[in-house]
């Protein structure tokens, strides 16, 4: 994914619920609002859950 903000994709578990979902590694989480609409990520790719995780919890 070639969007500001993001250092990596990959895949995982969701810890909650269990299922499978395409992990994407971001230097810091920004709320939604404060994006660029092409620099969002979706909450899905393909039907499967997107997470969001920050590399820089601070």
């Amino acid at each position: 994914m070639a969007l500001a903000n993001v250092d990596g994709v990959g895949t995982g578990r969701d810890e909650e619920s269990g299922e499978d979902v395409i992990v994407v590694f971001v230097t810091q989480k920004v709320p939604r609002e404060e994006l660029r609409p092409e620099d969002t990520i979706p909450d899905a790719l393909e039907g499967v859950p997107v997470r969001v995780l920050a590399m820089d919890p601070d």
